[in-house]
């Protein structure tokens, strides 16, 4: 009787965990953290086709890495592409200009890549400390031949930046803009002709690239004044580029009259 009593009320055993060996652990670890890493890696990020320019130049890239791009996202996302062959179609952007977008979505940067200036602790150009036998690729025009704007050239990076807002880039027309001021140097026609570009590319309320081209005009202003391209530009007039010019030119003459006026009141 006894015996059938405490086999009912005994109490059951606690079932010790197997323990395994340190080896056994760290290659449970290790398996844990492939698992985690080949969640975001190239190994199952599919690849996407893209056909780029009139003349359908073929890109291949990793989902991953162009849904860094709000654009790419949302063509993805809304299935814009082909569901067997995965493409994307970017008719309207050159592909030297898609060429340095696919390299900053890798890179965080493209060609020529900003660094440091040692000696002046300031931004610089990588190439610009190039020498012939340094092995790199040398210095790169700054320049592109654009054929949607008759043929002629535009500065690269004014193009680069119309193709980040596009895409949603922020960080690299931040990037575009601070090349651009590196190495800004061209003729007459190319700068004006980039400025009327960037007005046509980009929205009114931008704050940056718009302002860049005015500033540099008003500051270079003797050069400008004895250029034929400038006074033929202005002419055909066209773009909103001229008149935001004017409010520029106007409110810098007004600032140099108020600063005047301070000293010997006067009008102009």
């Amino acid at each position: 009787m006894f015996s059938s009593f405490r086999s009912r009320n005994r109490v059951s055993k606690t079932v010790k965990p197997i323990k395994r060996s340190v080896g056994e652990r760290s290659k449970s670890k290790m398996q844990q953290k492939l698992d985690c890493s080949m969640a975001g890696s190239t190994m199952i990020s599919p690849i996407i086709t893209l056909v780029v320019g009139p003349d359908l130049r073929l890109f291949a890239a990793y989902e991953h890495a162009l849904l860094k791009s709000p654009y790419f996202a949302k063509c993805l996302r809304d299935q814009f592409y082909e569901s067997t062959s995965k493409r994307l179609k970017l008719p309207d952007m050159l592909p030297e200009v898609f060429a340095c977008v696919l390299e900053y979505l890798y890179t965080d940067d493209y060609y020529p890549r900003l660094c440091i200036s040692k000696r002046h602790h300031s931004w610089e150009l990588e190439d610009a400390q190039d020498t012939p036998n340094s092995g790199g690729r040398g210095r790169v025009p700054s320049t592109i031949y654009h054929p949607g704007v008759d043929g002629k050239y535009l500065l690269t990076d004014t193009v680069v930046y119309c193709a980040a807002e596009k895409l949603g880039l922020e960080e690299l027309r931040r990037l575009a803009l601070i090349k651009q001021g590196l190495r800004f140097r061209a003729q007459d026609d190319v700068l004006i002709r980039s400025a009327r570009y960037a007005y046509a590319n980009t929205l009114d309320t931008d704050r940056r690239l718009r302002p860049f081209f005015i500033e540099m005009i008003i500051q270079d202003r003797k050069r400008f004044i004895r250029s034929p391209t400038m006074r033929m530009e202005m002419g055909l007039g066209g773009s909103k580029f001229f008149f935001d010019l004017f409010v520029a030119m106007c409110r810098h003459v007004d600032e140099f009259v108020e600063r005047t006026n301070k000293s010997s009141p006067r009008t102009i």
